[in-house]
């Protein structure tokens, strides 16, 4: 009797277990399956199993995971394939509208012995030159900014002298403008483990840009938690513009003299040290923000 209810015991474990492994592999169909149609179809669905088993669902869990985080680098890696089509088109035009126009000039100064009408085409010329030399220098700087590992490295640096080191050399082009900033920078020492250049080209970015936009103010604030804010009033942008500021290559202007990429500079530096910078708009003024 002991024998029979042995063999029993037997047949009923592998019996349990010829079932287990009908079902685990019937799961292994399943995660197949759905693994590779959802590497293909642009979905958030997730891998369902059928199985209860929890070292099979802890698979499946893993492998949506891993879904998550591909599906989330390829959106981030066509938006980009996107963007850096726009930049072409758009780059493309701000090179070509002034060499245009520089070759026009040049074929009509070949055409006239006037010394006025030479000077002030050349003038015209000299000023074309200029924006695609800002043009250029700025992808220049964007291209290396990507690829300087120099920027990475970090030191213990002193926020409030170096705010105040950015605000001093802009201060001859914002007065230049009809801008006197308004500044108010706490007395208490802030320091960060952060990369110097890279901080002072996140200040000179922004300060460019109020050079440029600004409706003739600024105020900029750092208060004791190191929290540094950048406000100027400008009327003619929309809240749909100012969640845009920091894409690479966008621009406010139609017909301008700049890439768009300051900004995103300064976001992509203020990320690598870990801060976080971000725009808002209220009542007509932009505000610029930068937590490190």
């Amino acid at each position: 009797m002991v024998a029979y209810a042995v063999i029993g015991l037997l047949a009923a474990a592998l019996a349990l277990c010829v079932i287990k492994i009908i079902l685990m592999k019937k799961s292994a169909r399943e995660i197949r399956s759905q693994y590779a149609r959802k590497l293909h179809d642009d979905t958030n669905t997730q891998i369902d199993i059928s199985s209860a088993d929890k070292d099979i669902r802890a698979l499946a869990d893993d492998i949506n995971k891993q879904l998550t985080v591909m599906r989330k680098e390829y959106l981030k890696n066509h938006q980009g394939n996107l963007e850096l089509k726009d930049a072409i088109t758009n780059v493309s035009h701000d090179l070509r509208t002034p060499l245009t126009a520089i070759c026009g000039y040049l074929d009509m100064i070949s055409k006239t012995d006037d010394k006025l009408t030479i000077e002030k085409y050349l003038k015209i010329i000299q000023e074309r030159t200029e924006v695609m030399k800002q043009l250029t220098e700025e992808l220049f700087r964007y291209s290396v900014i990507l690829t300087d590992d120099s920027l990475k490295q970090t030191e213990d640096v002193c926020v409030n002298r170096l705010l105040e080191e950015s605000l001093a050399s802009f201060f001859p082009a914002l007065t230049a403008k009809g801008i006197t900033p308004q500044i108010e920078i706490t007395n208490k020492r802030i320091v960060q483990n952060i990369n110097a250049a890279a901080l002072e080209r996140v200040f000179s970015n922004i300060l460019n840009n109020a050079v440029k936009y600004a409706d003739g103010d600024l105020s900029v604030r750092m208060d004791e938690t190191g929290v540094i804010t950048f406000a100027n009033t400008a009327e003619s942008l929309s809240p749909l513009q100012v969640e845009q500021l920091f894409d690479r290559f966008y621009t406010v202007e139609t017909a301008r003299n700049s890439t768009g990429l300051g900004l995103s500079i300064a976001r992509t530096l203020v990320e690598n040290m870990g801060g976080k910078i971000y725009a808002q708009y209220t009542d007509g003024k932009l505000i610029i923000t930068i937590e490190l």
